[in-house]
């Protein structure tokens, strides 16, 4: 199953984003610590000009702390990038971000101008939740649904930031799979979008191999499950999602697995590392060269 969810709004979104971008000083693009390069919008780069950007790792608090600092590293290698972990409800954490965006618009703070910085994101990675943090008051409405943020608005910080809030934005089709999958098991695509049991069986592979001792301490497994399959129907039954008949409600037991992921309540899960996904992007690459190739032999025999 191939996740893909792109409503007409986030078409608008990008346009908007183009014609806006060079008034801007700054990008912040807030990603899901969880799952940074899925939750990374490739339009971003393309959209920013090279525009300094800091990658904020939200969410944090919800990840597998030795997975972000390689994701920390992995960004800050690339050009005027700055990444910076973070839990957006947390004051002291947004004190950090706003010392680093006044030392990256240094150049505008010295004329006495504001820093034009401009808020990006995919849905439901905490950004209007961000944006009410620094602003210390009530301006983007939050949610726990994707793609609450319609259009842009201006939001004077009064200490020399002036924040544009933009609309979550994903892309129509997702070159990695598996980042579709990961979104949807982050809670960034809606879920009246995806096949929750197609969707918890993926989670739960990448647990089995990732967090196998976070998944049995949580399900009270007595032995872990061979199969995701099997992991999904032995937490149906331990949780108790049964239907007449003792029959494993499998519906149920993934909207449970889910659900405790997002939370937290499994532990600190990270869904990707940078050698992972690296490792998916060359098989993605091969797989396109041996199309490539394959259509050019039958080309020939032709």
């Amino acid at each position: 199953m191939a996740v893909q969810w792109f409503p007409g709004h986030m078409n608008k979104a990008r346009k908007k984003i183009s014609e806006a971008m060079p008034e801007i000083d700054l990008v912040i693009e807030v990603l899901d610590a969880r799952l940074p390069f899925s939750s990374t919008n490739p339009l971003v780069g393309e959209l920013r000009r090279n525009k300094p950007v800091i990658k904020v790792l939200n969410k944090e608090d919800l990840a597998d702390p030795k997975t972000t600092k390689l994701w920390a590293d992995y960004f800050n290698q690339q050009d005027n990038t700055h990444a910076l972990p973070l839990i957006a409800e947390d004051k002291s954490h947004l004190k950090r971000l706003t010392a680093l965006m006044k030392k990256l618009g240094s150049n505008k703070t010295d004329k006495k101008q504001s820093i034009r910085t401009m808020v990006m994101g995919i849905p439901n990675v905490g950004k209007s939740t961000l944006i009410n943090g620094l602003a210390g008051r009530y301006i983007a409405r939050t949610g726990n649904e994707p793609a609450v943020t319609k259009s842009n608005q201006l939001i004077d910080l009064k200490n020399g930031i002036v924040l544009s809030d933009t609309p979550g934005i994903l892309w129509p089709k997702f070159e990695n799979e598996n980042s579709g999958y990961r979104l949807a098991a982050s809670g960034a695509v809606k879920d009246t979008a995806i096949e929750y049991q197609d969707i918890a069986t993926y989670a739960l592979g990448h647990l089995l191999v990732a967090y196998p001792d976070l998944l049995q301490t949580r399900y009270k497994l007595k032995a872990l499950p061979e199969t995701a399959q099997q992991a999904l129907e032995d937490i149906g039954r331990k949780r108790g999602c049964l239907r007449p008949g003792g029959i494993i409600d499998l519906h149920k037991a993934s909207e449970l697995v889910l659900h405790e992921m997002r939370s937290g309540k499994l532990g600190r899960v990270s869904l990707e590392t940078p050698e992972l996904v690296q490792e998916e992007l060359a098989a993605i690459e091969a797989a396109r060269l041996a199309a490539l190739a394959e259509a050019e032999e039958n080309q020939n025999k032709g």
